[in-house]
């Protein structure tokens, strides 16, 4: 008998987003859904052998089901944009390694609490990748209708209107050091503040909120600090 439940999103995503030794845990982060009922889907798709689970983490291993469920998620994102939440899912569809670096470094590290330069219209994504993975990653997003740049945001006239979300990719030959923080998969912190202290114009209550919640000793502005202290009160 046809399981026609194995159709729906949650099953997709959880295939789509594992990778070989993942925990359960970490599953249900990256694709933000709850813990009790990404376990509850991965003991139904193992025992449908989509994938297994053991004492090393998830794995799948009914890869044309993975396929499936690839061309079926990137239709659907074809269809229309991702909201900022779903911005933080869409990677982790690609099978491919990734570190989230740049402002969306200090966006996890400050669990969630440091925009800057960004709007709903304008939300590019950065991410370190793998300098042989670059045409992968291309094709992956032109697969799921989202806009990519390498280096650089993309300009309002190079798209005929505000971009929306989309990814800017940054490669590197030497390999990624990736710190896993709710789910992400981040730049650790120490190469993170360092790249805050070099545009610390613009980051300097990030670094602050890094000192206090991950009890980092740095130099930090006392006026900013008053000024900050100032306004809580």
């Amino acid at each position: 008998m046809v399981n026609t439940e194995l159709m729906k999103p949650t099953p997709a995503r959880i295939v789509l987003a594992s990778k070989r030794g993942d925990s359960i845990n970490r599953i249900s982060d990256k694709i933000d859904v709850s813990y009790s009922w990404v376990y509850d889907w991965v003991e139904r798709l193992e025992r449908e052998d989509i994938i297994s689970i053991d004492d090393s983490g998830v794995g799948v291993v009914d890869y044309e089901i993975r396929r499936r469920y690839y061309d079926m998620m990137a239709a659907l994102y074809r269809r229309g944009q991702p909201s900022q939440e779903e911005a933080y899912v869409v990677p982790h569809f690609a099978g491919t390694e990734f570190a989230y670096t740049e402002i969306d470094a200090a966006y996890v590290w400050t669990s969630g609490g440091y925009q800057i330069a960004r709007s709903h219209d304008d939300y590019p994504v950065f991410l370190k990748i793998h300098s042989g993975d670059l045409e992968r990653w291309m094709e992956f997003f032109h697969e799921y209708g989202l806009k990519s740049s390498v280096e650089r945001r993309i300009d309002q006239e190079e798209v005929d209107g505000a971009p929306g979300v989309y990814y800017v990719l940054f490669p590197v030959d030497d390999g990624i050091d990736i710190e896993w923080i709710d789910g992400n998969p981040v730049t650790p912190l120490d190469e993170t503040v360092d790249m805050m202290v070099e545009n610390r114009a613009a980051y300097e209550p990030a670094l602050e909120m890094i000192a206090d919640e991950h009890d980092v000793e740095m130099d930090i502005d006392p006026a900013h600090r008053a000024e900050r202290t100032g306004k809580q009160r």
